[in-house]
């Protein structure tokens, strides 16, 4: 490329900026060197993440655990969650409690939840009295919450409906937050899509955050600023999910997993975030509306209701996922059309299209998502850059912010 700049006539050197291609060429760079950072922080966050080491004694006592389910119009996840949670091997089983706490669901869920208790003494089933109108107990703060005063083990392990524990993750969570002497565990499940939206969308978002929210700065005690947790997976200590103050001291958050991680290295307790792709995997949402709901719920929250953080991600978004491809679209436009310096905008967006996908394709490895779509990744970053924009304009002015329907801005 500088070998052809450098035979241009000095004329053309000087209005070379004035030239949309070069201007374009220009950006297509940035964006090369944005994906290859993007993926490289991808690459240190991940391989720094701890997982959960394998049980070395079958026979070894375990502490007492309540799981909690909270449900609200789960229908369609209830029986499976739970029999899967039923289905775990682990010494001293009996000792095993779960609590389903419905959240006044207005379909099936209380009954088919009702069902598996007959069948097992460990499940109780409740739904929970109604909200207090005094304070806004957002999302599943308030279930939980009332299931947690039920609750008679040591340990409390609050699991989503979407959720599908493995037949030892109980056992292996156990034993690991023995290990390491471990307040709060979360563990970061595999993400399973079924739907397009979700194959455009889920893979993305999960590098963004394993970008944004480094595995190593999380699990450093010294590091308070640097929080996170998988709301789908969080085993407490009992002791410490009453010293932080429960859901109770998160009732107003959207993003509580989140929150209650902050609570517990900001009182000197102790935080394991780790990769538990052969712990649990989850489906979260089952249509694009449903995603989108979930996502514009929590991604200006995550960022810390920060206006230029999630502005700035949107951008970088774009730059990162949009622009490679837009300009590579356009550059062998102009190359059709006759435009000398279209080459150099195709040729620097097609290197760096190859940079996302070689990318992609290796942080599907390490997420256990198989590579789809990719060649759809300019539609997945806009989406997301959309996402960004409607969470920030959704949780500041409360016009649409809701989660299954029920409104956030109360």
């Amino acid at each position: 490329m500088l070998t052809m700049l450098a035979k241009l006539p000095i004329d053309s050197l000087s209005e070379l900026w004035h030239e949309p291609w070069a201007m374009g060429t220009a950006i297509a760079l940035v964006s090369l060197v944005a994906n290859a950072e993007f993926y490289r922080q991808f690459q240190v966050s991940t391989r720094s993440a701890p997982r959960l080491d394998p049980i070395e004694d079958d026979s070894a006592a375990l502490p007492t655990i309540t799981v909690v389910v909270p449900a609200y119009n789960e229908a369609a996840n209830i029986t499976d969650c739970l029999t899967a949670i039923l289905e775990n091997e682990w010494p001293g089983s009996a000792a095993m409690q779960v609590i389903v706490a419905d959240d006044e669901s207005t379909d099936e869920t209380l009954a088919l939840a009702a069902i598996v208790a007959e069948s097992d003494d460990r499940v109780t089933v409740f739904t929970v009295p109604p909200r207090p109108v005094d304070k806004a107990w957002r999302g599943k703060n308030w279930a939980c919450m009332q299931a947690a005063k039920r609750a008679t083990g040591e340990y409390l392990l609050f699991v989503d409906t979407d959720v599908r524990l493995e037949p030892w993750a109980i056992a292996r969570s156990l034993a690991n937050a023995q290990t390491y002497h471990t307040d709060l565990l979360s563990c970061a499940p595999r993400i399973i899509c079924g739907c397009f939206a979700e194959w455009l969308i889920q893979p993305i978002m999960a590098m963004l955050i394993a970008v944004g929210f480094s595995f190593e700065g999380v699990n450093d005690p010294e590091q308070l600023d640097k929080t996170a947790a998988a709301g789908p997976f969080m085993l407490f200590r009992r002791a410490a999910y009453e010293k932080i103050g429960t859901h109770a001291a998160v009732a107003t958050d959207t993003v509580e997993d989140f929150a209650l991680a902050r609570l517990i290295k900001t009182n000197g307790l102790t935080l394991r975030y780790v990769i538990g792709l052969d712990v649990a995997k989850v489906q979260m949402y089952r249509s694009f509306g449903d995603l989108w709901e979930g996502w514009t719920k929590n991604f200006h929250i995550a960022a810390g209701r920060n206006a230029f953080l999630t502005l700035a991600a949107a951008g970088a978004v774009s730059l990162i996922f949009v622009v490679p491809w837009l300009g590579l679209f356009a550059g062998a436009a102009g190359v059709l059309t006759h435009r000398p310096l279209a080459i150099w905008l195709m040729l620097t967006a097609g290197l760096a299209v190859a940079v996302q996908v070689y990318g992609r394709v290796e942080s599907a490895r390490i997420v256990a998502l198989p590579p789809k779509y990719i060649w759809l990744g300019w539609l997945a970053g806009g989406i997301i850059s959309a996402i960004c924009l409607a969470s920030w304009i959704k949780t500041e002015t409360g016009w649409g912010w809701t989660w299954r329907g029920r409104s956030l801005a109360k």
